[in-house]
């Protein structure tokens, strides 16, 4: 059974999730599907211009605080960093362009951990290259195919897919017609994937 996975790289609990999503899927058995998106869209047609952290200080106060210690519980580093929501759209450009690429898990969290783990400007082009270096892939490549036409076509279809699917925050799971929403339903999702495939 295929698990997919809808994330954002602006979003704080995804990077938990990315993280860890790869291991829990492979020991269950599970395929996972990476789908990125973006949330900005999803949100203003829920009339929000920004992330609901932001428009609620004490959400998102609430939101830093369970960041760190649900970091700290998975051993995971954890810097806040000075901008939020960062722009993730270089990011998710270049991870849709090299879907279905063995390297993209590993690309998902070094952009993570470069944002969450070390506070690092991800909207950076420089930040973004030093990440393709990282996962061994040529950056002047996958930056020039995240400005391909189709590469940008292919995010806004996986955009619209999330819309369609209801989808109104990530990161979020979606086994068969089941949707999961949050780093803490993980497990329940990987639970229900292994058994919905008996």
């Amino acid at each position: 059974m295929k698990l997919d996975v809808w994330f954002e790289f602006a979003s704080s609990y995804s990077y938990l999730t990315v993280a860890r999503v790869e291991p829990l899927a492979q020991a269950a058995g599970v395929e996972v599907v990476w789908r990125p998106f973006l949330l900005g869209p999803i949100f203003r047609d829920r009339g929000m211009d920004t992330s609901p952290f932001v428009l609620d200080p004490l959400r998102g106060q609430y939101m830093w605080r369970d960041m760190e210690r649900r970091a700290a519980r998975l051993d995971l580093p954890f810097t806040r960093p000075d901008i939020f929501p960062m722009n993730g759209l270089h990011a998710a450009r270049i991870m849709t362009a090299g879907l279905g690429e063995g390297w993209c898990g590993a690309f998902a969290r070094s952009v993570f951990a470069a944002q969450f783990g070390r506070g690092a400007d991800i909207s950076d082009p420089e930040v973004l290259k030093a990440v393709l270096t990282e996962c061994g892939l040529d950056p002047d490549h996958w930056l020039r195919r995240a400005q391909d036409d189709d590469t940008k076509a292919a995010l806004r279809a996986l955009t619209e897919q999330a819309r369609s699917l209801g989808i109104f925050g990530a990161p979020s799971f979606v086994v068969g017609q089941e949707m999961f929403w949050g780093d803490d339903r993980l497990e329940d999702a990987i639970e229900w994937a292994v058994a919905a495939d008996r």
